[in-house]
């Protein structure tokens, strides 16, 4: 799965800590990437419960993520690409709960 990003992506990125980020990225390796391949093959197939993806209300296209519960609030946005003529995700936002403001 390949993976771009928005400026504004970059610009939450750098305001979470090293922790959070880690976290973000542990998720997105071990869980996402897989379910992401998984709904590419059959977007009949259910999202892991775990990673909560869903459409964002409002924002036609976009999608979230949580990546955290135990706090902060993890949470990111994406839309689906094409990068060389195949499926990807292009990372929006990533941050807490208001990242919704402008998904």
């Amino acid at each position: 799965m390949k993976f771009q990003q928005t400026e504004r992506f970059a610009g939450d990125r750098r305001r979470l800590s090293d922790e959070e980020f880690r976290c973000f990225w542990q998720v997105v390796r071990d869980e996402l990437i897989g379910a992401a391949e998984r709904h590419v093959t059959d977007p009949g197939v259910a999202w892991l419960a775990s990673l909560r993806v869903k459409p964002v209300q409002g924002a036609h296209g976009v999608w979230e993520m949580t990546w955290s519960f135990a706090g902060p609030d993890g949470r990111a946005t994406f839309e689906w690409v094409q990068i060389d003529g195949e499926p990807a995700i292009r990372w929006r936002r990533v941050g807490g709960h208001t990242i919704f403001s402008d998904p």
